[in-house]
């Protein structure tokens, strides 16, 4: 009988192979033909809804001549996202995520149908405009964590920014054509038109979700089966989600940065368009260019945040402080032109940092908990957005637009590099845990204690 070969000499043909690097292109989560169809899915009813919002504050224009009703119907239509949004990650996670995501696409279909008959049959009035509204912010509560999940289901793990970036380029590109289209249908069709346009762009993708597959190595979830008779019932409630969220660290430092970003940074339609009107004399059209250039970092943005594999809060943090120092410098420009160099930074920075954000908080949580860990979100997210604004306002009439930037951009960067060093000085006091003689570890609370 001949000898085993040695164990460490290789067949051969079965030469090792050089394992190629990692994919990092932006476009790389388009690789997989569900992800491709469900982009396709979003430009379509991106489009259609930002036709429905462009003409949607001109028919309230036109129902009751007042700005302030117009104000009204979009809190309205936010409100619910405060109140009811633990409730709707709740549903996304307990119900099939794609027949949550197709029902609620087609409910809100449903919504801009009724709405556009009203319109053609000149029945709408701010009474029924108003429900309609409320009831299209309700039916969000549970879609929008419901689509933003299932579109990162259709992929593996490490293309989930890529996924959230594509997304975000969707989103601007849907935005862009569904206001370009929205004068034109108008023009020629009437109102009503374009809120039958959205109709028909939310139950396209109602039709495309059942024959979406997820891509090999992507995270498969399922609802929680039923509880065998005598075991405990898994845990579904909105609580888990407030207490997970709550214990969560990394998450609770997200909801921190953004939210102090969000209060006093960012807003850049409001602290910008002051200050290109006011202290550097420029009219509409120099605050155009403005807009414009913000536009084009974002798209930049999303296209370098896409090529990110594992984002980390700690890179958040220090993108929104470096764009709180860039927001310290555009309130000290002298000059319009200057303003324009450091506004494509500006906006390249936030939304690196948007997609970054988003990754982590849609792939930390565990995935039975991602909906409501969503839901939480949502509604703090909804707090920022109504009170950022108006202490923002505030801090200009103090400090005026110069001043609001700068402080603001202190405010941002300051807050983040204070939590930065707390954190570095909690753990360089956590005390070492080494193993004894007969190898075990001795308990965090008894060496505490022992303190």
């Amino acid at each position: 009988m001949s000898a085993a070969p040695p164990l460490s000499s290789p067949a051969p043909h079965t030469a090792a192979r050089p394992v190629p690097p990692a994919s990092r292109s932006p476009w790389r989560s388009l690789r997989h033909r569900g992800m491709r169809w469900w982009s396709v899915a979003n430009f379509v009813s991106n489009a259609g809804t930002w036709m429905q919002l462009t003409v949607q504050n001109l028919l309230v224009l036109q129902i009751t001549g007042s700005a302030a009703a117009t104000g009204l119907s979009m809190s309205v239509q936010a409100a619910p996202a405060l109140f009811v949004s633990l409730l709707g990650g709740t549903a996304v996670d307990r119900w099939p995520r794609k027949l949550t995501a197709a029902v609620s696409q087609a409910l809100l279909g449903g919504v801009a149908l009724v709405t556009a008959v009203l319109v053609a049959a000149d029945r709408l009035d701010m009474t029924s405009l108003l429900v309609l509204a409320a009831v299209t912010g309700l039916i969000a509560t549970v879609d929008g964590p419901a689509c933003a999940l299932l579109g990162n289901d259709l992929v593996p793990v490490e293309d989930v920014p890529s996924a959230i970036g594509v997304g975000a380029l969707v989103h601007n590109a849907g935005r862009l054509v569904g206001t370009a289209l929205a004068g034109v249908t108008v023009g020629f069709l009437g109102t009503a038109a374009a809120y039958g346009a959205n109709a028909l762009s939310f139950l396209f993708v109602a039709s495309v979700i059942p024959f979406l597959r997820p891509a090999r190595g992507a995270t498969e979830v399922r609802p929680a089966p039923a509880a065998a008779p005598g075991a405990p019932r898994p845990d579904l409630s909105v609580r888990e989600g407030l207490v997970f969220f709550a214990r969560r660290r990394r998450l609770v430092a997200l909801a921190g940065i953004t939210g102090v970003s969000a209060v006093f940074g960012r807003n850049y339609g409001l602290t910008l368009a002051v200050l290109v009107t006011g202290p550097l004399a420029g009219g509409a059209g120099s605050f155009g260019t403005v807009s414009t250039v913000l536009a084009a970092g974002g798209i930049v943005g999303a296209v370098l945040g896409a090529r990110l594999r594992r984002p980390s809060v700690r890179l958040v943090g220090c993108l929104a402080a470096a764009g709180g120092l860039l927001q310290v410098a555009a309130g000290l420009s002298p000059s319009l032109a200057v303003l324009l160099v450091l506004v494509l930074p500006m906006a390249v920075v936030e939304s690196v940092s948007d997609t970054a954000g988003t990754a982590v908080l849609q792939t930390d949580p565990p995935a039975r908990l991602r909906g409501r860990v969503l839901g939480v979100w949502s509604s703090v997210g909804t707090v920022w957005s109504l009170g950022g604004p108006p202490a923002l306002g505030l801090l200009m009439e103090l400090a005026g637009a110069r001043g609001a930037l700068v402080l603001g951009g202190l405010v941002v960067s300051g807050a983040i590099g204070a939590g930065h060093l707390a954190r570095t000085r909690r753990t360089a006091d956590t005390p070492v845990l080494l193993p004894t003689l007969d190898g075990d570890v001795p308990d965090r609370g008894a060496l505490s204690t022992a303190a």
